[in-house]
């Protein structure tokens, strides 16, 4: 039986809630910057984005010592072996989010100063910012955990419809690809690895949502 919301709700203010929400803030500071870098390829303003990609790299590297340190205070905490497995699970899939950001960012390194054809560069605008959305939910779906794990299963289940659109944003993207003309070859793998990257941006959020579903619901068993 889990005591993980319980948990939760006595220990806001010790060490390994501090690294938690530290960790999930440098993952929404590399959703951020991937925002940041397609707006700016959208509205031409490249010359800030060797940095801002830089901003990435640094949020990804930060959320990885994050974990690491999380895993190493989850050791000294009072939770039964289920409890711990189902926090540190937890944490690995928020990290991931993280990681992808950063694989779509080393693929834009790449990429960002070739010409992109507008109905392309926009298919990538949507896809970016349906990941964001996943994000934001995701975010909140574990802000609110503790204190109304109802609402966390309903955010839960938004970042999944929002993983959806952006599965069809996807399609939609490759096709725009395949359509257009003069595009190099290597270009061509690059943009497709870039695309199936943000994908799995979505992807991660809704695997880290997943395991929201499996400590939420394992309390209400217990309640229950």
């Amino acid at each position: 039986m889990s005591e993980l919301l319980d948990w939760f709700k006595r220990r806001v203010k010790r060490k390994t809630f501090k690294i938690l929400n530290n960790h999930l803030k440098a993952t929404m500071r590399a959703i951020e910057g991937l925002m940041e870098v397609i707006g700016a390829m959208v509205q031409g303003n490249l010359d800030g984005v060797p940095a801002i990609i830089d901003r990435i790299e640094k949020a990804e590297e930060e959320a990885d010592s994050l974990r690491r340190k999380l895993m190493e205070e989850l050791a000294g905490e009072k939770l039964s072996l289920i409890d711990r497995e189902d926090l540190m699970h937890l944490v690995k899939r928020v990290d991931m989010v993280a990681d992808w950001c950063r694989e779509s960012a080393r693929v834009l390194r790449v990429i960002y100063k070739r010409s992109f054809p507008n109905g392309l560069m926009k298919d990538i605008e949507s896809m970016a910012k349906g990941v964001e959305e996943c994000a934001l939910a995701l975010q909140r779906a574990i802000e609110v955990m503790s204190e109304s794990p109802e609402k966390a299963l309903e955010k839960a289940d938004e970042v999944e419809r929002l993983e959806e659109k952006v599965d069809e944003l996807h399609e939609k993207a490759r096709f725009s690809m395949i359509e257009e003309k003069g595009i190099e070859a290597g270009v061509l793998i690059l943009i497709s690895s870039l695309l199936g990257s943000i994908e799995n941006v979505a992807d991660a959020c809704e695997d880290a949502c997943d395991q929201i579903r499996v400590i939420v619901v394992r309390s209400m068993q217990m309640k229950g």
